[in-house]
């Protein structure tokens, strides 16, 4: 598996629109793990209300997703430890806030995260990434990038959302550029979920929407680290001919991008490797 596309994906299959049963998910999640393409697979991604589910399972490495904000991250970390699974990383979202209080809200996060490394319950390795509400095509606030700036101080990650169950999920090209931008320019790195099932851009046949591709958001934050302007990696965003996306691309260069662009959470496995295996990207 060459290092732009290790351990890239996130097995995110009990999540919609995959919905699998959370039994069937992990025997699968574990097959994934020991096929030829184990390489390409990060953690299996599932929610902390069904954390008490995977009790007895042994040899799983799970990224948790906290549903209740700061105050839920001790019960999830503790939970976590009594089923006996390896958190390999946190995840929450922040509450969106019209009075001016995300930066408040990302001290909180970041405050809770602190006494549970400081009271050894959880592993300062551990990622914790932060999903910040979402711009919808507006500027960013002052408050919106305040936040950004308390998870970059602690060295955490952001989460950015590219999808959904509806249209309006799925962040417009300028809006994900904007977000990619602002989050490297404060060395924060990031994992997106939701939406990027498939390698390139493309129009989902059976509901309309346009998703962005997961190449493209690598080609994209490339380019942004080499300096290219906001509209610039719109337009890689916006490429939906994967000839054109990866002319004169070397891996290399991919995999360097990797330190920012850490992951996507994906409700299916095969259709990356899928799309990696037809480009010629991954070997068959």
């Amino acid at each position: 598996m060459p290092a732009a596309f290790r351990v890239l994906v996130d097995d995110a299959a009990v999540f919609p629109p995959g919905n699998v049963p959370l039994d069937e998910a992990a025997v699968a999640h574990a097959r994934h793990r020991q096929a030829p393409y184990a390489d390409l697979v990060g953690p299996f991604v599932v929610g902390d209300a069904a954390l008490p589910e995977l009790a007895g399972t042994t040899g799983l490495d799970v990224s948790v997703v906290v549903s209740g904000g700061a105050g839920a991250l001790a019960p999830a970390v503790a939970w976590a430890d009594r089923v006996g699974v390896t958190l390999a990383g946190v995840e929450v979202a922040l509450r969106d806030s019209a009075t001016g209080e995300l930066a408040h809200n990302a001290r909180r996060v970041v405050t809770a995260v602190d006494q549970l490394v400081a009271g050894g319950d959880l592993d300062d390795e551990v990622p914790v990434c932060v999903e910040m509400p979402r711009l919808y095509g507006a500027p960013p606030t002052p408050d919106w990038l305040a936040a950004l700036d308390e998870l970059a101080a602690m060295d955490h990650r952001l989460k950015l959302r590219t999808g959904g169950l509806d249209a309006d999920a799925f962040p417009g090209s300028h809006e994900l550029a904007g977000c990619i931008a602002a989050a490297l320019d404060r060395e924060l790195a990031f994992k997106c979920t939701a939406g990027l099932h498939h390698a390139v851009r493309h129009r989902d046949p059976q509901t309309g929407f346009e998703h962005h591709g997961f190449l493209n958001v690598l080609r994209a934050t490339r380019a942004s680290l080499d300096g290219a302007a906001v509209d610039e990696v719109a337009a890689l965003l916006d490429e939906t001919d994967a000839g054109r996306l990866l002319d004169g691309t070397v891996l290399d260069a991919l995999a360097g991008a990797r330190r920012w662009f850490t992951s996507f959470g994906s409700c299916s496995i095969s259709d990356p490797l899928d799309d990696l295996t037809e480009l010629g990207l991954v070997s068959a």
